[in-house]
C-alpha cells in the first residue's frame, strides 16, 4: 500500500471514529428555523422511569423552542439568513444518595443569533422508591419563606458565592445587588442538588446552581454554591439525618458542575 493510501485510511479510521464518539440525541427537532438536541446520560438511561420523566420534558421543552422560533423566523426572517437557532439540553446524574435520591444537572445551550449564545441551568431530585420528582421538603422540619431554615441557607449560600468570587478574582461583583435574586425561599434560592459524600451512600450537603446572570455579569459564566449539611443539622428531619454525612469530596469543590 502506497504511503498516500495509508494516509487516506488513516484520515478515514480518524473520522469514523470522531463520528462514533459523537452520542447520539435522544430527542431532536430539525427545521429551517431551529435545530434543537435532548441528551440523556448513560445513567439516567439506565432508569426507565426517571428516563421517561427527563424526555418528557425534554420534549416538551424542544416544542416550545420551536414554536418560539417559528415564530421568530416569520417575524424577523432576516435574522435567520446564517441558518436557524441552535439549542441543546442535557440531562446528567449528579449524585444518588441513600440508594433512592437522585440529583440530575439539567444545562441548556441556546443561540439565537444574539451577541453571544445563552446557557441555563435547573436541577431534578428524583426519588426512585416513590419513581417521581420531589423537592428537598421531606429533609426539613421547616421550609416556610424567610423562616430559618432558608435563611440559614441564604446566609451559607452568599458566603459561599463571596468565596468563589475571590478565588476568580471577581469580588468587585459580590454585592447585595447581584445577590438580590438568592432569596429565602424554596422555590427562588436557586436549583438545588444533593453533593456527594466521603462517606457512601451519603449526602455532604446541599450544592445551588446558578447560571450566568443570576449572581454575576455574564462573562463570570455559572457559580456552584455549597451548603455543608453541619450548617443544616439543627433543621433537619430523621429522614435528613439519615442520609447526610461525612465531607464534599475535594474533587467535586475543584471541578465545575
Amino acid at each position: 500500500m502506497s504511503r498516500l493510501s495509508v494516509a487516506m485510511a488513516l484520515s478515514a479510521t480518524c473520522v469514523i471514529s470522531a463520528l462514533a464518539a459523537d452520542p447520539k440525541p435522544d430527542a431532536v427537532v430539525k427545521n429551517k428555523s431551529i435545530e434543537a438536541r435532548i441528551f440523556l446520560d448513560d445513567k439516567i438511561k439506565a432508569d426507565a422511569a426517571l428516563a421517561a420523566d427527563c424526555l418528557a420534558e425534554g420534549r416538551k421543552w424542544l416544542d416550545k423552542s420551536a414554536a418560539e422560533a417559528a415564530a421568530s423566523r416569520k417575524e424577523d426572517p432576516q435574522f435567520f439568513r446564517d441558518g436557524g437557532w441552535d439549542f441543546e439540553r442535557k440531562y446528567a446524574i449528579r449524585s444518588v444518595v441513600a440508594d433512592r435520591y437522585v440529583s440530575v444537572l439539567r444545562n441548556d445551550y441556546m443561540d439565537t443569533h444574539g451577541a453571544h449564545p445563552n446557557s441555563d441551568v435547573n436541577t431534578v431530585l428524583w426519588d426512585k422508591a416513590e419513581g417521581k420528582r420531589i423537592s428537598i421538603r421531606p429533609f426539613f422540619t421547616e421550609t416556610a419563606d424567610k423562616g430559618p431554615t432558608m435563611k440559614a441557607m441564604v446566609k451559607t449560600i452568599i458566603a459561599s458565592l463571596k468565596v468563589e468570587k475571590k478565588k476568580r478574582d471577581t469580588s468587585e461583583t459580590a454585592t447585595d445587588e447581584w445577590f438580590k435574586s438568592v432569596e429565602p425561599s424554596l422555590l427562588k434560592i436557586g436549583a438545588v442538588t444533593l453533593a456527594p459524600s466521603t462517606e457512601a451512600g451519603k449526602g455532604s450537603g446541599l450544592t445551588f446552581h446558578y447560571p450566568p446572570y443570576a449572581v454575576g455579569p455574564y462573562a463570570e459564566g455559572e457559580y456552584v454554591a455549597f451548603v455543608p449539611w453541619e450548617t443544616l443539622k439543627p433543621y433537619l428531619t430523621a429522614e435528613g439525618i439519615r442520609i447526610f454525612g461525612g465531607e464534599r469530596p475535594k474533587g467535586d469543590a475543584e471541578e465545575p458542575q
